[in-house]
């Protein structure tokens, strides 16, 4: 019996904690600051330009090392019988040897065509490049989440709408059955009435189904579990306007000078100079300054181990020079390659130049011409809505037919969404062009 008590009391404690844990994640309601600060921590796309940016860190710091001196030990055992060679005296004999040889070795490149230099320079430039990589990959979740953040505030908003055609279409439905027992319309309005809530609750359907794909492409964005619930924050209807005014020039080349795919650009045509340079070294020499001690003992010198060790112990001091004379044309081919490599780097650079303006000229005149939705939207909306309650006094009267009233519903419908979707429009675009200044993005 004591044990039984001991295990409801665990399981109750359990379901306790579990309620509290699901009552803490139920409660979280996400800003899309909340959104971004969580994202740039989390997301997988991120997290992966970081790794990147960790392995040119490496990469730099082993061109570095390149500099340093090598160390190398070196030992053997060997057994010979026979007409041989004695390792450690060079004197030819005929005899079984045992011979023992341990060194260490040691060199430095001296001169390399300075290609360790401008190897350890272009590695810098790719760590560097890799820093601006990963502010891209940032930028663009920030843009992503803006976007899907935006679209799950409209698909929120849409539900609200659909649902107050269903309450709407519901009442009309039971006026037009009151009228139908009363002989005042036929039996097809009353259908027409059924046909329009049921049409209006099918919407609701839809639009809850819309916004639960929008919260999983942005729980995917913020790389959380699919169980988790998710409920974001609703922002007030005061929208920032452009200034129409703003130079769209002014606007681009504030871009240029900060945005981080620029950067990398220019560092990429950079790194491409620094791979023509390192290829041309390889026409020049290298240097080598080379060094090594050791010692020996073979079996048919008297002396003991220890005094063979000292008389054979030895040092090496040398310089290596290579020159370059004919490679098959591996080196001219690598130059050849750089120059090319160049050229395109230079395109891209170009490239990435046009989609900025593109994308800045883009959002410049959507911000526009979604400014001009929201008031000629809004104004529709105003009077559609009047229509609306006209026909909805009329229709209780008898003075207008189900379908008339099913029209002005569904133009007072139109109207509310044509005027969400300008709302949202103008505040990502509005919030795009504030991006482009280097102002944070805030809604």
């Amino acid at each position: 019996m004591k044990l039984y008590l001991i295990l409801v009391s665990l399981l109750l404690v359990q379901l306790t904690f579990a309620q509290e844990a699901s009552t803490n994640i139920t409660s979280k309601i996400w800003s899309l600051e909340d959104c971004i600060d969580y994202a740039i921590e989390n997301n997988i796309t991120i997290k992966d330009a970081t790794l990147d940016k960790s392995i040119a860190e490496v990469d730099y710091k082993k061109a570095k090392s390149s500099r340093l001196p090598n160390l190398f030990g070196s030992a053997s055992q060997n057994f010979s019988s026979g007409n041989t060679i004695d390792p450690i005296t060079s004197n030819y004999v005929t005899d079984q040897i045992n011979s023992t040889n341990v060194g260490i070795n040691s060199s430095v490149t001296l001169f390399q065509g300075n290609q360790i230099t401008n190897q350890i320079q272009q590695n810098k430039l790719f760590l560097e490049q890799s820093i601006f990589e990963e502010e891209v990959e940032k930028n663009n979740i920030v843009l992503n989440i803006l976007e899907v953040y935006l679209q799950t505030l409209y698909s929120k908003e849409n539900i609200a709408i659909a649902e107050n055609n269903v309450t709407a279409s519901l009442k009309e439905e039971q006026r037009a059955k009151a009228r139908l027992d009363a002989g005042t319309i036929a039996l097809s309005d009353y259908t027409e009435a059924q046909s329009q809530a049921a049409t209006n609750k099918y919407n609701v359907i839809a639009a809850k189904n819309e916004y639960q794909q929008y919260i999983i492409a942005l729980k995917q964005l913020l790389e959380l579990s699919p169980l988790e619930d998710m409920q974001i924050e609703t922002i007030d209807d005061n929208m920032d306007l452009i200034n129409l005014e703003l130079d769209k020039m002014k606007v681009y080349n504030n871009a240029i000078s900060f945005l981080p795919e620029i950067q990398s650009s220019i560092l990429n045509v950079k790194a491409n100079e620094k791979e023509l340079d390192i290829a041309k070294g390889a026409f020049l020499p290298t240097l080598s300054l080379t060094g090594s001690i050791g010692s020996g003992y073979t079996s048919i010198n008297d002396n003991t181990f220890s005094d063979q060790f000292d008389v054979n112990f030895n040092q090496k001091l040398g310089l290596s020079l290579s020159i370059p004379i004919f490679n098959r044309n591996q080196t001219k081919a690598a130059v050849k390659t750089a120059t090319l490599n160049i050229e395109k780097a230079e395109l891209q650079k170009q490239s990435t130049e046009k989609e900025v303006y593109k994308k800045v000229e883009t959002a410049f005149q959507n911000a526009v011409s979604a400014q001009e939705q929201v008031i000629a939207s809004e104004a529709s909306k105003f009077a559609a809505e009047k229509s609306y309650e006209l026909a909805q006094k009329k229709y209780e009267l008898g003075a207008l037919s189900t379908t008339d009233l099913v029209i002005s519903q569904n133009t007072f419908t139109n109207a509310q969404q044509n005027y969400l979707q300008a709302k949202y429009l103008n505040i990502l675009y509005h919030q795009l062009l504030q991006f482009y200044q280097g102002n944070d993005i805030k809604i």
